[in-house]
């Protein structure tokens, strides 16, 4: 099967090793911005992350998206402030956001794949892949706070999944908006 080009791909033909490392880092550097964009709520904040590493996926592809989002987490690991609220540590990735952190290489990957696939073209098929793999992320996140957390199953996705699904909605539509916006502007450009 012919995998279709991501925005990335499209954009710097010329893929080098040097030229992949800008792009992770450059998209860990994203996803760490959109951590910093936070509404404080417990255990789960509500930030632009899922944004960003949906972005990541969507334009840089699985491989490099997936990438993105590991060179993110070693950053925090390490001691980086990328985490929301500017945390850091070993400790942030076994917490209880811990479920949405390690699920963001899935969603990066699963996004990044619906492109290389030709699925996710098209301002309605974008948008229709990035809220069904938005919504998967739930799936670790509200699992693991369970187990973290004196929560019940339904209590953790009453606390980490529902206030989340409106703002969940708005980022995808951003997400197809941006990544369809920016193929017609590469488009018209050539």
């Amino acid at each position: 099967m012919t995998q279709a080009r991501t925005l990335v791909a499209a954009t710097f033909p010329a893929q080098h090793l040097w030229t992949k490392a800008l792009i992770v880092l450059g998209g860990s550097l994203l996803i760490a911005l959109g951590a910093q964009v936070a509404v404080p709520m417990w255990p789960v904040p509500m930030t632009l992350q899922t944004l960003a590493v949906v972005l990541v996926g969507l334009t840089a592809g699985s491989r490099l998206g997936a990438a993105s989002v590991l060179t993110y987490l070693a950053q925090g690991a390490a001691g980086l402030p990328v985490f929301a609220g500017g945390t850091a540590g070993l400790v942030v990735l076994a917490g209880p956001t811990a479920g949405f952190l390690w699920g963001f290489v899935a969603l990066a990957f699963a996004a990044g794949w619906l492109v290389e696939r030709g699925i996710a073209r098209g301002f309605w098929r974008t948008l229709g892949c990035t809220l069904a793999v938005s919504a998967a992320l739930y799936l670790p996140g509200v699992l693991w706070l369970t187990a973290i957390t004196p929560l019940s199953l339904a209590r953790a996705a009453e606390v980490g999944m529902l206030p989340f699904l409106a703002g969940d909605a708005v980022k995808a539509v951003v997400a197809a908006l941006s990544v369809t916006g920016a193929w017609t502007a590469l488009s018209r450009r050539r």
